[in-house]
């Protein structure tokens, strides 16, 4: 979102500096928690990964939580990390806060390396198994159509957007044929300590987070970042959907945590300041929200109308697909809400435009 959302950090608290692991190491953010982090192709440029010190069934390992996309330089580094960080024990289990790439991508190589099973939700691991397994891989023909239907429809756009029909699988090649569900409410025992799964949605279908209260630790994934706000999108799989609300719910659930919480969030820095994230992530949507009522003031807008107002900057296409999902949330909120009235032009573009 807008860079002065940035300006917000300075509110929050960041114990370790800027200090970050170098590849292929880790690095200590609380008792028995190490903090991985690996590069990503992206504009969003890094994930961050999270070992925790465990035993199961008598056998003392380590939980991975999150994995990376699918590429040589990420197994490499995780090799790396095996024959280094590890203290010559095993891995134990697989534990991914959702469906999206840079979490799950290589959970399918992890858990045949170690020969062990993948923790996620049911709705992320089947909507994974989908993208991965499925014949459009969350493209093509099918998401071209939703977003022309929403005002992206100038031909090279369209054309590009059709030809990656396969850009989830080349990410996601595989996800394991098995997994062990984790629901909202959830407690884990890593090690010797207890693990609750929050659930979240409105950024994916069933993210689970996981707190341990013992070490006041919040492993947030992508519900609870420090410097961005989280892609909250509609997708053309549920094209009516209200994603921003189910999201802005969903953080809300956050608020009974410690305040002294320490955030580990799948990018940026491990933060403290928790409750003061979530206000200003509110009121960061809350502003949004009324530029684009502002926008649909005086005339019906489209979601590719509302692009600039939320993202005044160059995109490319890459992120462009990101601010469509974004702009139609927003609107979506503000629709069924009833502030805004939805109408289909001559062309079959959706617009909304402020109720009289």
């Amino acid at each position: 979102m807008k860079q002065a959302i940035n300006q917000l950090e300075l509110q929050l608290h960041y114990p370790l500096g800027d200090t970050l692991p170098a590849p292929g190491t880790t690095l200590e953010v609380a008792p028995g928690v190490k903090w991985i982090r690996m590069s990503l192709p992206f504009a969003l440029n890094h994930i961050n990964l999270w070992l925790l010190r465990d035993e199961i069934e008598g056998q003392a390992g380590w939980s991975v939580v999150d994995c990376c996309i699918s590429t040589d330089g990420a197994k490499a580094q995780w090799e790396q990390i095996f024959a280094n960080e590890l203290q010559g024990l095993p891995v134990l289990r697989v534990i991914v806060t959702h469906m999206h790439p840079d979490h799950i991508g290589l959970a399918y190589w992890l858990c045949r390396r170690w020969d062990i099973a993948l923790w996620i939700s049911a709705t992320d691991y089947s909507i994974a198994r989908i993208g991965s397994k499925g014949e459009t891989g969350f493209g093509g023909d099918a998401a071209a159509a939703f977003f022309a239907m929403n005002g992206l429809n100038d031909p090279a756009s369209v054309e590009k957007i059709r030809g990656r029909a396969d850009y989830y699988r080349t990410l996601v090649p595989d996800v394991p044929p098995h997994y062990r569900r984790m629901m909202d409410g959830d407690v884990l025992t890593i090690g010797n300590r207890r693990w609750t799964c929050i659930s979240g949605h409105g950024h994916a279908p069933e993210h689970i987070s996981l707190y341990c209260e013992e070490l006041a630790v919040l492993i947030g994934g992508d519900m609870m970042l420090p410097r961005i706000s989280t892609n909250v999108s509609v997708y053309e799989q549920e094209p009516e959907a209200n994603p921003l609300k189910l999201f802005l719910d969903s953080i809300d659930k956050f608020r009974t945590l410690d305040e002294r919480t320490l955030t580990l969030p799948a990018h940026g820095k491990p933060f403290t300041g928790l409750h003061k994230r979530i206000e200003q992530l509110h009121q960061h949507h809350r502003d949004r929200l009324a530029e684009v009522m502002q926008a649909c003031q005086d005339q019906a807008r489209s979601a590719a109308d509302v692009i600039p107002v939320l993202f005044p900057r160059p995109l490319d296409l890459h992120q462009t697909t990101f601010a469509m999902g974004e702009s139609i949330a927003h609107l979506h909120l503000l629709w069924f809400s009833g502030q805004l009235r939805r109408t289909r032009d001559a062309a079959g573009v959706y617009c909304f435009q402020a109720c009289a």
